[in-house]
């Protein structure tokens, strides 16, 4: 019953009660944007929904207009210098996010779920299918979220999503969408150059040290 039916009721009063307080602020974001850089506002992107259908995400554009399109931000060589003075901000507090409120408006997304890949990550996308995390909503954020975001590698991040899959219920929603605000203040886990890259400066370090 929660999973079909009472979910999506609370994501729509969720998305709801965001969009109008919310609207103020993500107004002054998309004049902010404008001055600092040119191109639009929003910026789409392909990405997999619920049964592996895609869909257009909403973002906040945080990256100059000729940034490869399609490519996560982990495979760019330097993302660091694609994206703008407002985009760094917005990516740091997760602000870049809020348009998503639409998406779980219209129901491509929910607020709690795993995170939507991108349509051409193969990868992640055969991970997630061993553990069911492909036919749910992908959400906002969730239980990867809060366990390392960014910096987790693939088949740890899988492995989360289907956790969150088998536990997913009202009180593990609320504990999730909590961890998020928690997380978000502390800015946890938000790299840059993505999955592993903790991981890689930490052997690193370690490396030089042994030296």
């Amino acid at each position: 019953m929660y999973k079909r039916v009472v979910k999506r009721i609370i994501d729509l009063i969720l998305a709801t009660v965001g969009i109008i307080i919310l609207s103020l602020p993500m107004l002054l974001i998309a004049i902010a944007i404008k001055i600092d850089s040119k191109g639009p506002v929003i910026f789409k992107q392909k990405r997999v929904g619920i049964h592996k259908k895609h869909f257009m995400i909403l973002k906040f554009r945080t990256m100059r207009t000729d940034t490869p399109h399609d490519a996560p931000t982990h495979e760019l060589s330097d993302p660091k210098k694609w994206i703008t003075k407002v985009g760094g901000f917005l990516r740091k507090t997760s602000l870049d996010e809020l348009p998503q409120l639409f998406n779980i408006w219209i129901g491509n997304m929910s607020v709690i779920g795993p995170r939507p890949a991108l349509w051409n990550q193969f990868d992640l996308i055969d991970e997630r299918d061993k553990y069911g995390a492909n036919d749910v909503r992908p959400g906002l954020t969730g239980w990867a979220q809060i366990n390392g975001r960014d910096e987790l590698e693939i088949d740890v991040k899988a492995k989360l999503d289907g956790e969150y899959v088998e536990k997913m219920s009202f009180g593990f929603d609320v504990k999730c969408f909590f961890g998020t605000v928690k997380s978000v203040m502390k800015s946890d886990g938000v790299v840059e150059g993505g999955t592993g890259e903790m991981k890689k400066e930490a052997e690193a370090s370690k490396d030089g040290a042994e030296v």
